[in-house]
């Protein structure tokens, strides 16, 4: 078993923004106790640690579905011997198509939600730096300052939110195709009954999905585990065609999404080096 690891210490420092901070996302409002410190390690770690219950949520989901008995469900069923509406009860086949659908919107839109909040949360953190040429000392100037920013941030469509890390901070993110790519599927699946159509597709008429996935180097007997690398793996609609994916591939879309976080929190980390160091 293969794990993402958050920062080499080796290269990335522990950097503490002491300020008034919780979380500031769309609805949330400014912490007005204690000032809190932002640590970005931290903050990494917490929002992995998230993303591994929804990996482990997922498994356990497709075993659930895999294990359940259509004999079981017809008893579980009938069980209160009274139904809410039984003109519109679904058999056991109808159900397992139902919870399919169900599971992967719900895949995709909590994929979506994590990687919104991973960019929001680096947002507040790289903005606090700038504004105070990583000073751990937050004046309250300084922190309705990079607020303000963040109150614009939020809101903001997807690829504008890269576009502001980019333009703001020259943050490059690795996998930006992939999480805009997950960002018209979730619209196809909401919107469209799960059909792409033009808005989702590129000039050549296609919806790509890149994937990261483990390729196996080597299977040495006296290791403790096999060597392997992430790899991408594409995933390819176009235009007309429904969308549908393998529980693999679920489970790899989960994978892609801490993929980019990584790289994303790692790259925030060492711009909040580099002004460290300049403003020595």
């Amino acid at each position: 078993m293969w794990n993402l690891q958050i920062f080499d210490s080796s290269i990335v420092p522990t950097l503490d923004m002491r300020c008034l901070y919780a979380d500031m996302s769309e609805n949330s409002q400014p912490n007005q106790g204690q000032p809190q410190q932002v640590n970005l390690q931290q903050l990494a770690q917490q929002f992995m640690a998230g993303l591994q219950r929804h990996f482990d949520m997922l498994a356990f989901n497709m075993v659930a579905r895999e294990s359940v008995q259509e004999d079981a469900y017809n008893s579980r069923v009938n069980k209160p011997r009274v139904m809410p509406a039984a003109q519109h009860h679904q058999n056991f086949e109808q159900m397992q198509a139902y919870a399919r659908d169900l599971l992967v919107r719900q895949v995709i839109n909590d994929c979506m939600n994590l990687a919104v909040t991973g960019m929001n949360n680096a947002h507040f953190f790289l903005a606090l730096v700038k504004i105070t040429k990583a000073n751990s000392n937050v004046s309250p100037e300084a922190q309705q300052e990079a607020q303000k920013a963040q109150q614009t941030f939020v809101p903001s469509q997807l690829d504008e939110k890269f576009n502001r890390l980019e333009k703001d901070f020259g943050i490059l993110c690795e996998l930006e195709d992939s999480i805009i790519s997950l960002g018209f599927i979730m619209q196809a699946l909401m919107q469209q009954g799960g059909a792409v159509k033009e808005p989702q597709v590129d000039e050549n008429g296609e919806l790509v999905l890149e994937l990261k996935a483990v390729k196996v180097l080597s299977r040495d007997a006296a290791a403790e585990k096999p060597k392997g690398k992430l790899v991408d793996q594409r995933r390819i609609f176009r235009e007309g065609d429904m969308l549908s994916f393998t529980d693999l591939e679920l489970q790899l879309i989960l994978v892609t999404v801490a993929s980019f976080a990584d790289s994303l929190f790692k790259a925030v980390s060492l711009y909040a080096k580099s002004v460290k160091d300049t403003n020595k």
